[in-house]
Order: C-alpha cells, then sequence, then structure tokens
C-alpha cells in the first residue's frame, strides 16, 4: 500500500511517498521525497513509484536465477542438455498449442513429437500443428541473429503453412475481433507503421531494459499488435523465449492449466493500456517457475 507522508521540521511541511511491505516474517519501508507540495500529478507518481519497486524487487532474484541455471547448465553431460532441449520442446509445444485450441494431450504431444506416434482420433491439424511448432521451436533456438520482422514472417509462414497456407507469413489485411475478450485489435490499415514502431522500440530498448523484462514485453506488444490472422499468440510465445535465449536466461513454459491468469494479465494490460500489469505477472510466473535457483527469504 503507498501512502503520503507528512513530516514537519520547523514551521514547514514535507511529503513523503512511502511503500509498507512484508519481507519474511518483518515489515518493511520505502520511500521517496516528494517535496515541499504535494504533486498535482500525485497519482502517476504513487503508480510510477510502486511499477518500480515492484520491478527492483524482482531483478536480483531474476539474475540469480540466470547465474545458478547456467552454472548447473555448463557441467550437464551433452547427452543430458539434448534430453532437456527435448523434454522443453514437448512440454512448450503441448502448452502454447492447447492455449489456442489444440486437443492433444502432453502424453499425445510427447509421443508424437519423441517417439514418432500420431495418436488417433484427433485432428491432423493439431498433429500437423504440432509437428511444425517442434522444428520452428528448434530453429528459433539456433537462429544467431537479431529479431527481425523477416524471420518472424518465417517462423509464421513454418509453423501454419501445414494448415493454413492461405494466411501463413502474411500480415492480416483485414480486421479481427478476440472471442471472450474486452480487447479489440488495431485495423488492419495500422499494421505496417504499428510493426515498424515496434521494432524501432525493439531496436533502441534491447540493450536498456532487463531482459525478463524485455522478453514480458515483447510478447505483450507483439499480440497486442496482432499482425496475423491467426498464429499471434504462438509467435509472440516463440518471441519471448527467443529474447530470454538470446540474453542467456532460461525459458518460459506458460501452462495451460495457468491459461486464465495469463490471459487476465494481457487483457487488463491490453484494455487499461498498462505494460507494467502483464510485466509483474510475467516476473512472479518466471520465478515461480524457476524457484528452486533463488534464495528465498
Amino acid at each position: 500500500m503507498v501512502e503520503i507522508k507528512k513530516i514537519k521540521k520547523g514551521n514547514k511541511e514535507y511529503f513523503y511517498l512511502v511503500h509498507s511491505f512484508r519481507e519474511g516474517k518483518s515489515v518493511k519501508k520505502k520511500q521517496i521525497y516528494l517535496g515541499d507540495n504535494i504533486p498535482k500529478n500525485i497519482e502517476k507518481k504513487k503508480k510510477e513509484f510502486i511499477q518500480e519497486f515492484y520491478k527492483n524487487k524482482y531483478l536480483d532474484k531474476l539474475d540469480e536465477i540466470k547465474k545458478k541455471f547456467n552454472k548447473e547448465y555448463i557441467v550437464m553431460p551433452t547427452s543430458a542438455r539434448k534430453k532437456s532441449r527435448e523434454t522443453f520442446a514437448t512440454r512448450f509445444t503441448y502448452n502454447t498449442q492447447r492455449i489456442e485450441g489444440s486437443t492433444l494431450s502432453l502424453k499425445d504431444t510427447a509421443n508424437l513429437l519423441e517417439r514418432g506416434i500420431t495418436p488417433s482420433s484427433k485432428p491432423i491439424n493439431d498433429v500437423k500443428e504440432a509437428e511444425a511448432h517442434k522444428k520452428v521451436f528448434f530453429e528459433m533456438l539456433d537462429y544467431d541473429k537479431d529479431l527481425s520482422l523477416q524471420i518472424v514472417l518465417k517462423w509464421h509462414k513454418e509453423l501454419i503453412n501445414c494448415t493454413q497456407p492461405s494466411i501463413a507469413g502474411k500480415i492480416r489485411n483485414h480486421n479481427v475481433l478476440i472471442s471472450q475478450s474486452k480487447f479489440k485489435p488495431p485495423m488492419h490499415m495500422e499494421l505496417d507503421f504499428l510493426l515498424k514502431e515496434f521494432f524501432d522500440w525493439y531496436k533502441k530498448e534491447k540493450n536498456k531494459i532487463h531482459p525478463v523484462e524485455l522478453a514480458a514485453l515483447v510478447h505483450l506488444k507483439f499480440v497486442t499488435i496482432h499482425p496475423f490472422t491467426d498464429g499471434n499468440g504462438r509467435i509472440s510465445r516463440l518471441m519471448m523465449n527467443f529474447i530470454l535465449k538470446k540474453f542467456d536466461f532460461p525459458l518460459l513454459d506458460i501452462s495451460y492449466l495457468k491459461r486464465n491468469s495469463y490471459y487476465n494479465a494481457l487483457e487488463r494490460s491490453q484494455v487499461k493500456k498498462e505494460d507494467s500489469i502483464f510485466v509483474q505477472w510475467f516476473f512472479r510466473r518466471y520465478l515461480d517457475e524457476y524457484k528452486d535457483y533463488y534464495k528465498k527469504i
């Protein structure tokens, strides 16, 4: 909770923003000086203060995850690394496809991608897209250049060309709505400008923003632009993991079972136009996924 604190020194009054928070068994406080008057934009100041507080609260833990994960990964035998990649690819493919409506179970996906066993009585399109996703995922991992519209279009084409060739790798030329969402994607006439703006932002900010925050923002901003007729979520999650891989952070799998909190965080950020809502959700999800790699207080 953020409160305004007034301190009197002699005949003068001074104002501070104070945030009380629990750390372990104790309650601590963080404060910033406002001045000898309460600013007119105090609500904005409060919001910026709490956003910055929570961002900084997470960063040390995120960096500790990276350090310990990579220390462990370096000493892993080559065969164990390969197995770890395969296992993650299967789990990530299952969840990212399932979020978008695939009927394949985790067992179906593992049998298909790891053993070559095609599940019976499941839609062939779900099978084809799972196979395509795994292929694109490994291509993304091995891609050593930087993020660009060209590579994103290539990944999108390879992802859905097997099932929807007419829209694969193509920016939509029509307007769309998202089922059961309050957010309305941009009109198709805006897409060229928005995509240019996105990649300009990325080039400018990629080395200034913490990599885990950058991964969250790349995902949020791209899926909000919604440049494709279908496949926006899957491509955004691949882009998210490209950023994490690029900066040597462990990858993130967003679970189908936790999709409601994921959808809610995305939608609230999009509707309110507040990136911090999704970024904070992303930080918490990342810390929960890798909780064994940082010290708990």
